[in-house]
């Protein structure tokens, strides 16, 4: 069923009163917290590559605050087993039955700080889960409702004892964005306002997490034209005919970047996606879906300069096809 701009301007407004709710936890950081947003509303997953201490525990418990969601943080460690994310079966001695105890992993919003510190044995515990929102164990599935969205954490800096996410994994996250280090006047205000330890608390909840759901729903609906998704075709493709590129964008990250355009385009208060959109999006959903040539990436070309260069390369349509 066609989305209304009625429809578009409510979803519109509900985002940005998301967005503005964020804003007091996490300062100067707008565009990432819009990102985030987007993502959550479009069912996916988010990857920050960020330094300890820019906020990302804060604005994990802000989004889950907002939404009237629950939160778990895992943190990962080596020493980590993947029955400490997604649970395990006990024996119940009183009932003579064996029990569920479900993991953190079965929360709305689940942090996975430092996630490149568990093995992949590990690591590959989320594969299941972030996919099909499913967990199973023993052979039996257990869903972890709606919404449900991981932010999982890797410090760039830091690579002693760490194991890299292996292209499967990078493939499951629908965004792979960092929050930075905040600008002078934003340092200023956090530092004037050093004695508030807990930013989050200040965050009320102003949507219902059946909400957001229902808005994950509408944003599916919103019109693709063909020539804009012949348009993201060419610029996947374009990525992998790259010289430096050793494994270009797969089709799950062309459908990724097809379903966040549209949720950015209900964001805009459009029921129809724009080659905008795309443009706007390709880096951030996907860059980390490039795989580099050793050799290319030795002497410092980048994912994003990839994309970008896809983006150059490929002319966005000025018609519509249907």
């Amino acid at each position: 069923m066609p989305v209304t701009q009625e429809q578009a301007d409510w979803f519109a407004g509900a985002v940005d009163q998301l967005i503005a709710n964020l804003d007091q936890a996490i300062l100067g950081k707008h565009e990432v917290i819009k990102l985030v947003v987007a993502s959550l509303l479009t069912g996916g997953h988010v990857l920050l590559e960020d330094v300890p201490g820019t906020g990302k525990t804060v604005l994990a418990k802000s989004l889950a605050n907002s939404i009237e969601g629950t939160q778990s943080r895992i943190q990962f460690t080596p020493d980590l087993l993947p029955s400490d994310v997604t649970g395990v079966t006990i024996f119940d001695q009183g009932t003579g039955k064996f029990a569920f105890h479900p993991g953190p992993v079965f929360a709305s919003i689940v942090l996975a700080d430092e996630i490149n510190r568990a093995s992949p044995k590990t690591q590959s515990a989320l594969l299941e889960v972030m996919e099909e929102g499913v967990v199973t164990v023993d052979g039996t599935p257990h869903p972890v409702g709606t919404p449900f969205m991981v932010i999982a954490t890797q410090n760039p800096v830091e690579q002693a004892g760490t194991y890299s996410l292996p292209e499967a994994q990078l493939d499951r996250f629908l965004v792979k964005t960092s929050l930075g280090y905040p600008d002078r006047d934003t340092t200023v205000n956090l530092l004037m306002d050093s004695s508030n330890r807990a930013r989050n608390e200040a965050v009320k909840p102003i949507i219902q997490a059946s909400v957001v759901a229902s808005m994950t729903q509408l944003a599916a609906e919103v019109h693709t034209d063909a020539a804009v998704m012949a348009y993201l075709s060419d610029i996947v493709d374009a990525t992998r005919r790259d010289p430096d590129v050793s494994l270009g964008v797969s089709i799950r990250g062309a459908l990724a970047l097809a379903r966040a355009a549209k949720t950015w385009a209900l964001a805009d208060h459009r029921t129809y996606v724009t080659p905008d959109d795309i443009q706007d999006l390709a880096v951030p959903v996907l860059a980390h879906r490039v795989i580099l040539d050793p050799e290319a990436e030795f002497t410092g070309v980048t994912q994003a300069q990839v994309v970008e260069r896809a983006l150059a390369a490929v002319v966005p349509p000025t018609t519509r096809v249907g």
